[in-house]
């Protein structure tokens, strides 16, 4: 489609709904959506401008202390540009409204090193010069809870259909799904009316805690997708006067929530690379985990990219712990489910449903493709509990920070622009985050050392 056919089938599909507004968005560093309401008028326009500085900004809504060492000191504007494959409707919005993604370049336009989107586009670019193309199922955990209003007061799983709250729900139940079907019918409404291509949602093992799966597809096209959820399931709660969260261990005795991407990688007739003609898996598949192996260390703060993520690692549940890789082990933090040949594909277990979608693509991607290319090794595949080998992965963000730009073929790869200003400033928030006194140690160390 030309872009003259795209900006008249775009004006007419903001006619057809009668648009009175669109959200103009960026996916910050975060993954969360920073932009402006515009009209209809100036968005076809498509020459919408936001300050530099907005791409690179803690979650608590501040700068890092290095933050001009790798921004403008002027805080210049940076052009903002629409992707329209990503235009939808708003169906909580009071009146009409659009949003749009949009992609981040200067006034060359040449795209901003440090946006999400940039990033991932890069190590897609990877894959479309070796002639492949990366193929991603992502996995969505969350909880709904009550709404809390006092930060300082622990979570309470919402009360269901039954007038009762849930206490040991059962795993893919389905008594314990429609204690919430209200709120589903709603969310799945939500997502038909913005295309949002769901496969199926399950009831997971915490309480009032599920888990939505995607249909496999483009790796751009699936993050525009995951960041799309993340906004509806939270509006979708609010609707239900409910929280939806995203982070990555809410509950202190309840497991954490991931974002399981699986992966697998087609060549340019279609064919899966990972196996041979046989359908027996290759060299490049036991490559690919490899380096998922080797780098994932490195690029762990893009998974776990907040000071809570870590304490998912640690929480059993079958979260990941370690290195370790096997065939239908939910105890390894790399998975390879049994499938046909076309569909042979690793399941990445690392990344928390609180991590940028883009990002923990971008990463995950960049580990198995550096594997390839460098033909490293895999380990023997683990036959066991994996857990048993032990905690190996960083503990808090701080050591997982450290290592990110200690491999120059990493840094490379994600670039060096965004390396420094995600690692400056998941750093600020780590330092915010370690002045606070907890609960706990009021409890055992005010009067007892």
């Amino acid at each position: 489609m030309s872009s003259s056919t795209m900006e008249a089938s775009v004006e007419e599909w903001l006619k057809k709904h009668s648009i009175e507004e669109v959200e103009c968005i960026i996916p910050n560093m975060v993954g969360n959506a920073i932009g402006k309401f515009i009209s209809p008028e100036v968005f076809l326009q498509n020459n919408s401008r936001m300050p530099e500085s907005l791409l690179a900004m803690t979650v608590t809504g501040e700068y890092a202390d290095t933050h001009f060492d790798y921004m403008d000191a002027k805080d210049i504007d940076l052009f903002v540009l629409a992707d329209n494959s990503t235009l939808r409707l708003v169906p909580w919005a009071k009146k009409p409204t659009a949003q749009v993604v949009h992609d981040c370049v200067n006034k060359e336009g040449i795209p901003h090193p440090i946006s999400s989107r940039t990033v991932l586009k890069k190590v897609l670019k990877l894959y479309a010069d070796e002639g492949w193309t990366p193929v991603v199922a992502p996995e969505m955990e969350f909880y709904i809870t009550e709404q809390n209003l006092d930060p300082k007061q622990a979570l309470q799983p919402p009360v269901g259909r039954s007038g009762r709250r849930e206490t040991a729900p059962p795993p893919f139940g389905i008594e314990a799904m429609s204690e919430y079907s209200d709120f589903v019918k709603d969310l799945y409404d939500c997502c038909y009316q913005q295309n949002i291509d769901v496969e199926g949602l399950v009831h997971e093992c915490g309480t009032a805690q599920f888990e939505i799966n995607f249909n496999h597809g483009n790796a751009l096209y699936l993050a525009d997708q995951v960041f799309a959820f993340k906004r509806t399931v939270r509006q979708v709660a609010l609707q239900h006067k409910l929280y939806a969260t995203f982070m990555a261990k809410p509950y202190q005795h309840e497991p954490g929530s991931a974002m399981h991407i699986h992966q697998s990688v087609l060549d340019k007739e279609g064919k899966n690379i990972f196996v041979d003609e046989q359908g027996n898996e290759n060299a490049r598949f036991l490559h690919f985990i490899g380096g998922m192996q080797k780098y994932t260390p490195y690029c762990l703060s893009l998974y776990a990219p907040n000071v809570n993520s870590y304490r998912r690692y640690s929480s059993g549940h079958s979260a990941p712990a370690n290195m370790e890789w096997g065939y239908e082990n939910r105890n390894v933090g790399l998975r390879v489910p049994e499938s046909p040949a076309i569909a042979k594909r690793v399941e990445n277990r690392y990344p928390g449903a609180d991590s940028n979608p883009y990002l923990a693509l971008a990463a995950s991607l960049a580990c198995g493709y550096l594997g390839i290319k460098h033909a490293v090794a895999a380990t023997e595949p683990h036959l066991g509990d994996a857990s048993e080998e032990g905690i190996k992965l960083s503990r808090d963000l701080l050591s997982s920070l450290n290592l990110l730009d200690a491999l120059p073929e990493v840094v490379a790869v994600l670039g060096e622009p965004f390396v420094q200003a995600y690692k400056a400033v998941k750093l600020k928030e780590f330092e915010v985050a370690n002045c606070v006194v907890t609960a706990w140690e009021r409890e055992h160390l005010l009067l007892n050392v």
